[in-house]
């Protein structure tokens, strides 16, 4: 099946980001070298699109742009168990900041759960705990 062939300023539009980006990509190789129009004008397949939008998560999941050109090389096993060496490292590191962040959030309720009985004691005279933690914190 032939895959269409889309302009820059599609390719940009579709994929949320500015041509400028899409250059870059295409200068760092994350892209394959557009085909060129007679005029100049680059043309990229669909594919490019899907191949942008994956790019765009794996920065958004914290990979570089360095780490998503090893992720997206095709190639021999070596390539293979550096891409799987890659994303053990990354789950890793997504584990150890879920932990934290399933760690604040539990603080975070608790001082809501403070902050809800103060109100419920005191009404319009409660003394936000949590305020008043931090105050005590910074003064020591």
């Amino acid at each position: 099946m032939e895959s269409a062939e889309l302009k820059i300023g599609q390719v940009a539009t579709l994929s949320e980001v500015s041509l400028e980006t899409l250059r870059y990509y295409e200068r760092r190789r994350l892209l394959p070298r557009a085909r060129r129009t007679a005029g100049g004008f680059r043309l990229f397949t669909s594919e490019t699109v899907e191949r942008v939008r994956f790019i765009k998560h794996a920065q958004e999941l914290g990979f570089s742009l360095d780490e998503i050109g090893q992720l997206l090389s095709s190639g021999n096993a070596a390539q293979c168990r550096n891409v799987r060496d890659l994303l053990t490292e990354k789950l890793t590191e997504m584990d150890k900041r879920m932990k934290a962040m399933r760690a604040f959030r539990r603080m975070l309720a608790a001082h809501l759960e403070e902050c809800e009985r103060e109100l419920g004691a005191h009404g319009q005279a409660a003394q936000c705990p949590v305020v008043t933690i931090k105050h005590a914190e910074s003064n020591n």
